[in-house]
């Protein structure tokens, strides 16, 4: 990319578009769709190499991006709870309702374009100075930062346990109290972990190694480092129809999937080593997250998204290791020399 693609405008055009959805179907629904998007276009890739760039221009591209529909729909949350519009019966601040469709308001949507386009403007600065991460997940995780100071909300809140990293506030019971457009007051968790059912270390660990190495597998066997991200993105369809206790696990297949195929130079060979690679990065991925969300989401009001920081973590791992020479290649990931 370049610097003039920033006022391309008929990207500009897209990336709006694709934030306003985003904001009007809810950004969990928006990302839902990209998963899907990503499983056809890798699998019209495997069968017919020449088969069209669904993957690349259009679930990772405008208007589908998640920094620019995923990112667009959670500002829009932020700013739409700020200004009393939802009561979604969420648990947690309104503003952390990813999976709350926000309709057709106008200004919700014109906040939601905007933070298409400054999504968009976010991976086409990472692209052009060729950063060693994963570009779209940076912009995610930048986004959110943005939208939180431009709509007044605390950075990261205050922790009410011994530290940031204390859940057992939440264990407990504890709330506090919650001030609401009214001018009044409902009560809250005073710790709110981003995921009630998969905090505690060693199951986060667990389910980490566990998807590292079914995405390495996946990864290995058809040479595509996005199949199982699109899976994993996909499965989030149950969480948001209410089944309970489905796991995130986006965040750990794609750098799994990622070092696995850099582990192999690209090859597309199994192998038990390449296979271990993945697990290691989808545990050491998942731990990640869960401390991003501990710091970053559990104590704020809005929704910072732990898997796009772990993503951005993972891919630049990879980029360091390939980089030291301890692996081969580095996959889909930049390297800046």
């Amino acid at each position: 990319m370049a610097l003039d693609q920033l006022w391309a405008l008929e990207m500009l055009i897209a990336a709006f578009a694709g934030g306003a959805f985003g904001a009007a179907i809810g950004a969990l629904p928006a990302f839902i769709f990209t998963g899907f998007m990503v499983i056809a276009g890798e699998t019209a890739k495997y069968v017919d190499a020449d088969a069209g760039q669904i993957t690349g221009a259009i679930a990772f591209g405008v208007p589908f991006s998640p920094a620019i529909s995923f990112a667009g729909g959670a500002a829009a949350a932020a700013y739409a709870a700020n200004r009393g519009y939802m009561e979604s019966g969420f648990d947690y601040h309104n503003a952390k309702d990813i999976g709350f469709a926000l309709g057709s308001k106008p200004d919700v949507l014109a906040v939601g374009g905007i933070f298409g386009i400054i999504g968009y403007w976010l991976t086409v600065l990472s692209g052009t100075f060729n950063m060693p991460y994963d570009h779209i997940a940076m912009g995610v995780v930048l986004s959110a930062l943005i939208h939180r100071v431009a709509f007044g909300y605390d950075i990261i809140g205050k922790a009410r346990g011994s530290s940031l990293l204390d859940m057992t506030p939440f264990e407990r019971g504890e709330t506090r109290s919650n001030a609401v457009a009214d001018g009044g007051e409902t009560a809250r968790m005073s710790v709110e972990p981003w995921l009630p059912n998969m905090y505690k270390w060693e199951e986060v660990t667990a389910i980490g190694i566990v998807v590292g190495l079914v995405a390495a597998y996946i990864a290995l066997s058809t040479g595509s480092p996005f199949l199982a991200f699109g899976i994993s993105a996909a499965s989030l369809i149950f969480l948001n129809l209410g089944v309970e206790r489905v796991p995130v696990t986006h965040h750990m297949s794609l750098p799994a999937s990622t070092a696995a195929l850099a582990f192999t130079a690209g090859a597309a060979e199994l192998g038990a080593a390449a296979l271990l690679v993945g697990g290691v990065f989808g545990g050491i991925c998942a731990i990640f997250g869960e401390a991003f969300q501990r710091v970053f989401y559990a104590h704020g009001d809005t929704h910072w998204d732990p898997p796009a920081a772990a993503i951005v973590f993972g891919t630049f791992l990879v980029a360091v290791l390939a980089i030291a020479g301890v692996f081969p290649g580095s996959s889909w990931v930049a390297i800046p020399f």
